[in-house]
């Protein structure tokens, strides 16, 4: 009686954890088999669900709807290229608005798949300044502290090096009496 309660519960386990998978499983083959992207006014498609028709040559083609067209054939169409691997298309000077891209592989009378995309308004990129050459200047580059180029002369060096000096004499003296306090 236990063994077969254990059974009973681990087999609701498993189904629980399972259930979850079995989901997920059937929401990813349900979703379209195409991949949309835009770039500016650029919206281009990508598929691996079609195959080559041998005798054309031809993948599939896709089409672009606006929101007022309703059917395929309405579409600014463009013809799919690429490999085994992965075919793709891409509509250029798309204005801004909503759209529809579906594929249709040349062998199939479903849509490989259906997807809204939404083209927004891009800015176009301003031009970017070109570097000029211009001369160097004539003393050097005005660089240091403070970016002086006034020259102060030997005595206000002098008197600066006594300062400094006086400064490390002093930092030199208070070390050294911190150093032993029983001396005064």
């Amino acid at each position: 009686m236990r063994t077969s309660q254990l059974l009973l519960r681990s087999g609701l386990t498993v189904t629980a954890a399972a259930l979850p998978l079995a989901l997920t499983a059937t929401a990813a083959g349900a979703a379209s088999g195409i991949s949309v992207s835009t770039t500016g006014t650029t919206v281009s498609v990508t598929t691996s669900a079609c195959s080559q028709n041998r005798t054309t040559g031809i993948w599939g083609t896709g089409s672009l709807l606006t929101s007022s067209q309703g059917s395929f054939a309405e579409g600014r169409k463009a013809t799919l290229a690429g490999t085994t691997v992965s075919q793709s298309t891409a509509w250029t000077n798309v204005t801004p608005g909503t759209y529809t891209v579906i594929v249709m592989c040349q062998n199939a009378s479903t849509p490989a798949g259906t997807q809204t995309v939404i083209v927004s308004r891009s800015t176009t990129p301003t031009a970017r300044p070109t570097a000029t050459a211009t001369a160097s200047p004539s003393r050097g580059v005005m660089g240091g502290l403070g970016g002086s180029t006034k020259d102060y002369g030997p005595l206000t060096l002098g008197v600066g090096g006594g300062l400094v000096g006086a400064g490390v004499i002093a930092t030199a003296w208070f070390l050294r009496r911190r150093a032993k306090p029983y001396r005064l």
